[in-house]
């Protein structure tokens, strides 16, 4: 090979591939995002639940036992 040739894959190299990273960057970032934001409404339904059922159990709420 000629030197100009191993020249021009060493610039060109690093300006393909920097923009690769980037957007694989952005995808992994917008995934993690995702995926917190998920949990996070899971956490709060699953406290929800359990104000619930709580709520249910309280004495203002016994009558509704009363017509099963």
């Amino acid at each position: 090979m000629q030197w100009e040739f191993i020249v021009a894959l060493v610039l060109a190299i690093p300006v393909i591939l920097f923009p690769v990273a980037f957007v694989w960057y952005l995808n992994i970032g917008g995934i993690y995002h995702a995926i917190q934001e998920a949990r996070k409404r899971r956490t709060v339904g699953e406290e929800r639940a359990k104000a619930t059922k709580e709520l249910l159990r309280t004495k203002e709420f016994r009558w509704m036992e009363k017509l099963k």
